[in-house]
């Protein structure tokens, strides 16, 4: 009766293994490549046994990036082991390549850029996943790096309150980024600890940064101390604007003030009204003069 119940219990506990591991099958297969990772590892039976025992697969942790851009990039290096400038033009419409793999490291993933020969036979560049694939043991998870985004985010918020450092407007805590003051192509990676290295910015104000700072002669010539001085990174002192000699202040008309530009533009126009408003800070400037 006792060996009887034993083996009862044997094959119990064996069906129970076969469910859980069809189960983990069947949910891996949902979220990566599973003929991909087997390959790896040999065998398709050591799978769930694998991801039993808490081996981290980056696949794993790669769905955790939703963001269409890097998403796009990692898939396809997951597919077919790199990813050309070529490929990122013309299958997925990415005409600045950098900004592409910019968007995948700062998400933790370690990319490592190489050249190749395009189908037309010159040098390009190409992106593959560097030996560790996260660059360092605060990014080994995606989930950290989330979390410490969020952190970052909260702290920025807790110094400066929820607002857009560009456009100085309050804004939903929820709408604002978190970006690096000075581009991670330039200076790399910031300590996350020190926040005065990193900004708020509303979507608009992080799409125009991003576009003025690849236009910028800087861009290539990766100097940090034009990046220190420069009104994107820190508009609240700066001495030019992507390298030429200007200044900038974003005037943002709010509630009541709106029906103020639209009369200002259907007196003057929107082609001549930063010319008008110009001229009325330059004629109040000299009436203060003259009243001095």
């Amino acid at each position: 009766s006792l060996q009887k119940s034993s083996a009862i219990q044997k094959i119990s506990v064996t069906l129970l293994s076969v469910i859980m591991i069809q189960y983990l099958l069947f949910v891996t297969s949902k979220l990566l490549n599973v003929s991909d990772i087997t390959k790896r590892i040999g065998s398709l039976k050591k799978l769930p046994i694998q991801l039993f025992y808490g081996v981290p697969y980056p696949e794993l942790a790669f769905n955790a990036i939703t963001d269409k851009r890097p998403a796009t990039v990692i898939q396809h290096i997951l597919k077919h082991s790199f990813i050309t400038t070529e490929e990122l033009e013309k299958n997925y419409g990415y005409k600045h390549a950098p900004r592409a793999a910019r968007d995948v490291r700062e998400r933790g993933v370690n990319l490592v850029t190489y050249t190749v020969k395009s189908s037309e036979g010159k040098s390009i560049g190409a992106y593959k996943f560097g030996d560790p694939v996260f660059a360092d043991n605060k990014l080994s998870k995606v989930a950290g790096r989330t979390a410490l985004s969020e952190a970052l985010k909260k702290a920025l918020i807790d110094k400066y309150g929820s607002v857009c450092f560009i456009y100085l407007q309050p804004m939903e805590e929820r709408l604002l980024q978190v970006d690096h003051r000075i581009p991670y192509e330039i200076d790399g990676e910031q300590d996350e600890n020190n926040i005065d290295c990193y900004m708020l910015l509303s979507p608009s104000a992080n799409r125009a940064k991003s576009w003025t700072c690849e236009h910028c002669p800087n861009w290539t010539s990766k100097d940090v101390e034009v990046c220190e001085n420069c009104f994107w990174s820190h508009p609240e002192n700066y001495t030019h604007i992507a390298g030429k000699d200007e200044r900038k202040i974003v005037v943002t008309f709010t509630d009541n003030e709106i029906d103020d530009y639209e009369q200002l533009i259907s007196l003057v126009g929107v082609k001549n009204a930063e010319q008008t408003i110009k001229d009325l800070v330059s004629n109040f400037i000299n009436e203060q003069s003259k009243e001095d």
